[in-house]
């Protein structure tokens, strides 16, 4: 898993799975200390597991009781199943998509 950070967005790319939940858990919460909104790009990531969601959605939680905001960019198709299918998706905001004209 390798994390570019832009200021307050995050893009991962890789596989985001158990092994490498600790890294991105703690990368996220360091942005929160500059940033009460961070953005987390998905778009490079392409197999994601339960247990990484399940941290994207604690750090959610994190924020929201600190009065921040974390939201979740570029979502692919695998991403947005996992979402659905461990209904995680109700604990975490997912960026709309622009509509391609």
């Amino acid at each position: 898993m390798q994390i570019v950070t832009s200021g307050a967005t995050l893009y991962l790319v890789g596989d985001f799975d158990v092994r490498s939940t600790g890294v991105v858990r703690d990368a996220i919460y360091s942005s929160f200390a500059g940033s009460d909104s961070v953005v987390v790009d998905l778009s490079g990531v392409e197999v994601v597991d339960v247990t990484a969601l399940r941290v994207l959605a604690m750090a959610t939680r994190h924020a929201t009781r600190r009065g921040a905001h974390l939201t979740l960019r570029g979502c692919g198709p695998s991403v947005r199943r996992m979402l659905h299918i461990s209904r995680l998706i109700r604990a975490v905001e997912v960026e709309r998509e622009r509509a391609i004209a």
